[in-house]
């Protein structure tokens, strides 16, 4: 098993990273945690243009899901014809709302390339993945993912708030990739995102080997969000992410 950060920017794309994007492969399967504007491009560093196998979509905030609409392009246009449709799991008005974001009309919509799937929570295998997902604290409706291979797991807290279900859902993972949006000060909003220190938290009750920091919105110091997480009580390896960086697990 082995996850890739395709893309790590928090809200829009910054300067070194594409918006939400994480690559998990494992038995040549590969499943992609969310496709943010930008990360198309990046993920071609990694696999090819047509070798994705499945998609979950955490939210449908723009940088989470909109590189879908670029994506049904390459499967209905390539030169080798239309391609199979890939399934993707994604909240139950995934597609009315990525085919008003293609601008098309809602039938057919996107669905010529992708066979939806609503989400809720619960286990569901997803090629040679156990993919487990949880309703997230965030204004619409948002979902975690543990995803478990071989007896590893990765955990995404996709955007959330202070979450108990995000501490059930990532207990003893080897990684969770923990969105750390805010700087740790007064004012930020709560059940909307969380800051480094918060992020550690979470990693320390759910007993994480790793925990990597992500959703790094470009208009914060990464290196004060970083600091921020080693006051949050968490033991373990601590990183920031970066586009392009893997994990192999196992």
């Amino acid at each position: 098993m082995k996850l890739t950060i395709i893309g790590c920017s928090g809200s829009f794309p910054g300067p070194d990273s594409p918006a939400s994007c994480y690559l998990l492969e494992a038995e040549g399967f590969r499943l992609l945690l969310d496709l943010g504007n930008g990360a198309l491009g990046a993920l071609q560093r990694h696999i090819g243009l047509y070798d994705v196998d499945a998609i979950c979509l955490s939210h449908l905030h723009a940088d989470h899901c909109l590189d879908l609409c670029s994506y049904h392009v390459v499967r209905t246009y390539s030169p080798r014809g239309p391609l199979a449709r890939v399934p993707v799991y994604a909240p139950a008005d995934a597609p009315r709302r990525m085919a008003a974001a293609y601008g098309m009309p809602d039938e057919p919509g996107l669905e010529t390339a992708f066979d939806f799937v609503p989400l809720r929570p619960g286990v569901r295998e997803i090629g040679p993945f156990q993919v487990s997902t949880a309703l997230m604290n965030h204004p619409v409706e948002t979902y975690g993912f543990r995803v478990a291979h071989g007896g590893h797991a990765v955990a995404y807290s996709a955007d959330t708030g202070e979450s108990d279900g995000l501490v059930e859902l990532a207990a003893g993972a080897d990684v969770l990739l923990c969105e750390a949006s805010f700087l740790d000060q007064p004012g930020a909003p709560g059940g909307l995102h969380l800051n480094g220190r918060q992020a550690a938290e979470h990693a320390a009750r759910a007993q994480v080997d790793t925990l990597v920091l992500t959703h790094l919105v470009p208009w914060f110091d990464h290196a004060r969000i970083a600091e921020d997480a080693t006051r949050g009580g968490f033991d373990g390896k601590i990183d920031l992410a970066r586009s392009g960086a893997a994990y192999p697990l196992g």
